[in-house]
């Protein structure tokens, strides 16, 4: 690649960085469950799925060149770009002893606007990883939501109808 080449890849992505974070992005903070959840008391008791959840989506976005601001409850009229997400499902299995076989579902919509720019359902499944036998519950169930973080701030990168992100 010549160097006339890599100046202009280099300014397309400085172009297209500063497209994505010139509207902040707002997202609700804890991640509301959905009303139709069916999860475990103790989950929501304990696990704070829905706060680590945006933290990570905040954490991850951040690194994608995508500036967060967090609020409580739904978007504000004065929101230009609003991600309204709920955790659809959290199912805690099994134990440090028997092996952990947890998982964080979620949905998802994009609005720019009034107008929904893009949709999404995920799902991430973990037995813990390394060392899964020194880990509690939550703390599996946490590994989830931040892998779900990830996921969807890479889909905010490109944002698209139905996307099934995760391990769907």
């Amino acid at each position: 690649m010549n160097v006339l080449s890599r100046c202009a890849a280099a300014l397309a992505t400085l172009a297209f960085s500063l497209a994505v974070s010139a509207t902040e992005l707002v997202v609700p903070k804890p991640v509301p469950f959905s009303e139709d959840n069916e999860i475990a008391g103790n989950i929501k008791r304990e696990c704070d799925l829905g706060n680590k959840l945006a933290i990570y989506i905040g954490e991850f976005a951040q690194l994608k060149g995508i500036d967060v601001r967090f609020v409580d409850g739904d978007a504000p009229e004065s929101a230009s770009r609003y991600l309204a997400i709920e955790i659809r499902d959290a199912v805690s299995m099994g134990n440090a002893f028997i092996g952990h076989r947890k998982s964080t579902s979620v949905r998802g919509k994009l609005y720019e606007g009034d107008e929904v720019i893009g949709s999404f359902r995920g799902r991430r499944d973990s037995m813990g990883g390394a060392f899964a036998g020194y880990k509690g519950s939550c703390s599996v169930l946490g590994r989830t939501v931040k892998a779900l973080g990830k996921d969807i701030a890479e889909w905010l990168i490109a944002p698209s109808m139905d996307a099934d992100i995760g391990d769907l």
